[in-house]
């Protein structure tokens, strides 16, 4: 069964690796200023050395402010990760988590352009997830009489709810600067909703 879930199993190894070594070698601030998405960076007022910009969204996912961070990112990325590939796929899961990651960035930029704080950590990608686990697998109460608006209430709900677990993470951590990336969140989960029913197409084109 776990073979099935591959993608999401490498992506979860990598993560892993990569975060643990960070933290536990005590490079996190290094790390956070090198391989964090800076959105002042894309306006051009920050000339902190990293990696470019451009790649940023990308090696964000990488670096996490700590285990709980780490391990609770995780926990959603394991649950949501599996199911979303065992309906898309594991080539569509890839590109579902990179362009997850971008979408992310995206929207912690339009919220704060001018940030000189470092946005880490994969919960960007992993709610692009969340947000085509929502569509997917979602079971909306009855709320209103139209079937598609429970469905979209349920989604909008999930999407709150990721959202506010993870500032409840950042507060409980003390790192409000690097972990409180509410718009990389609603970015990330709208590229997951809008991006699930084309790549189920796509993956079912020949059928």
């Amino acid at each position: 069964m776990l073979l099935r879930q591959r993608a999401t199993i490498v992506l979860m190894a990598v993560t892993g690796l990569v975060s643990l070594g960070i933290l536990a070698t005590g490079n996190l601030n290094n790390a956070a200023t090198a391989l964090g998405f800076i959105p002042a960076r894309v306006s051009g007022f920050a000339v902190t050395p990293s990696v470019l910009w451009w790649l940023t969204p990308l090696t964000a996912t990488l670096v996490h402010a700590g285990f709980l961070h780490l391990a609770m990112n995780f926990l959603l990325f394991a649950y949501c990760g599996r199911q979303v590939e065992s309906v898309l796929g594991p080539g569509p899961l890839v590109l579902l988590y990179l362009i997850g990651a971008y979408a992310a960035a995206a929207g912690q930029y339009l919220l704060d352009p001018m940030s000189a704080s470092p946005t880490i950590g994969a919960s960007g990608a992993i709610s692009a997830l969340v947000g085509a686990y929502a569509v997917s697998f979602g079971q909306p109460k009855r709320i209103v009489a139209s079937f598609k608006l429970n469905r979209w209430l349920n989604v909008a709900w999930l999407m709150i709810a990721w959202v506010v677990l993870q500032w409840m993470i950042g507060y409980l951590m003390g790192q409000q600067g690097m972990l409180l990336a509410t718009g990389a969140h609603i970015g990330g989960f709208i590229a997951g909703v809008l991006l699930q029913k084309p790549l189920l197409l796509w993956r079912y084109r020949r059928a």
